[in-house]
C-alpha cells in the first residue's frame, strides 16, 4: 500500500521589513522560523510546504531573502503564492529555484496540486482573472486522472466574519462554475483569513489555514484578534483520491 503524500500549509507569514519588530504585539518572523523550525523537527517526510500568501508585510528584496533563507535551511520542495500584501514580481525573483519556487502546478503520481493567484492589485479584496481561470481549466483538461487539491490565498466562500467577507474572492462564482461536474477536483484550501475554517460548496471541501504569526477572532462583525496560537494545517493525500487534513498549533 502506497503511503500518502503529505503536503503541510502555512500561511500569513507578514515578515516586516526589519528584523525584531513587532506587528499585532508579534514578532512575526520569530514566531514563523520557529513554526518552520517544528515542521521540520515533527515530520519525517514532507512532500511539500505550501506558503499561501502574505509572505511579506512590507514586500522587500530583504523581507523576501530572509524567508528564502529560513526555507532553505531545510532544502524542502516549497511553493510560494501571493497575498494581497505581496510583491508577487519581486517574490518570483528571488524564490526562483529548483526547490522553492512560485510554480503554478506540481505533479505527483495520483494527485496535481493547482496554485491560483487571488491577488487584486492595490486591493485586499480577492479576484481570479480569466487568466488564472483559464490556467485552472486547462490543467483540469490536461490530467483529468488525478486527483486535484487547489490552494489560493483569498478564500472562495464566506467566514461568517462580516469584516473578512468583504476580502473574499470577489468573482466566485465563475470559479464553481468552472469546478461544477469536476469531481476530480477533491478540496481548495486558503489562508487570509488567519483562522481555521471548514466548509463546502458543490462537492468541494473549503479549508481555511491559520496564520504563522497572530489569529484573528472567528465569527467577529469587526477586526478582532484572537489569543491562539500559530497553526498550520497538514493534508495526507492517498492515491485513491481520499485525504484527510486537520490544523495543528504551535506548542507554546
Amino acid at each position: 500500500m502506497e503511503s500518502p503524500l503529505v503536503i503541510l500549509q502555512i500561511s500569513d507569514l507578514h515578515i516586516l521589513a526589519s528584523q525584531g519588530k513587532t506587528m499585532a504585539g508579534v514578532d512575526t518572523e520569530h514566531s514563523f522560523i520557529s513554526l518552520l523550525e517544528y515542521l521540520h523537527c515533527t515530520y519525517n517526510t514532507i512532500d511539500l510546504l505550501l506558503v499561501t500568501g502574505d509572505l511579506a508585510e512590507n514586500p522587500s528584496q530583504s523581507s523576501y531573502q530572509r524567508i528564502y533563507q529560513a526555507h532553505n535551511t531545510y532544502q524542502t520542495r516549497t511553493i510560494c503564492l501571493p497575498g494581497n500584501h505581496d510583491d508577487f514580481t519581486l517574490m518570483r525573483q528571488i524564490f526562483a529555484d529548483k526547490k522553492i519556487n512560485c510554480d503554478k502546478q506540481l505533479q505527483f503520481k495520483h494527485w496535481q496540486i493547482i496554485c491560483l493567484n487571488s491577488q487584486k492589485i492595490g486591493s485586499a479584496k480577492g479576484y481570479l482573472a480569466t487568466s488564472e481561470l483559464d490556467y485552472l481549466t486547462d490543467s483540469l483538461n490536461r490530467h483529468p486522472e488525478l486527483n486535484v487539491l487547489i490552494a489560493v490565498h483569498h478564500p472562495p466562500i464566506p467566514t461568517d466574519s462580516q469584516w473578512m467577507d468583504t476580502m473574499m474572492i470577489e468573482n466566485s462564482d465563475e470559479l464553481f462554475l468552472r469546478l461544477k461536474g469536476r469531481t476530480q477536483v477533491k478540496a481548495i484550501t486558503c489562508g487570509h483569513i488567519h483562522q481555521e475554517m471548514e466548509g463546502k460548496e458543490q462537492d468541494k471541501i473549503i479549508l481555511g489555514t491559520p496564520s504563522t504569526c497572530f489569529q484573528f477572532k472567528p465569527f467577529s462583525d469587526e477586526y478582532e484578534l484572537d489569543n491562539r496560537k500559530p497553526g498550520y494545517r497538514i493534508f495526507l493525500l492517498h492515491s485513491n483520491g481520499q485525504f484527510e487534513s486537520a490544523v495543528h498549533r504551535l506548542p507554546a
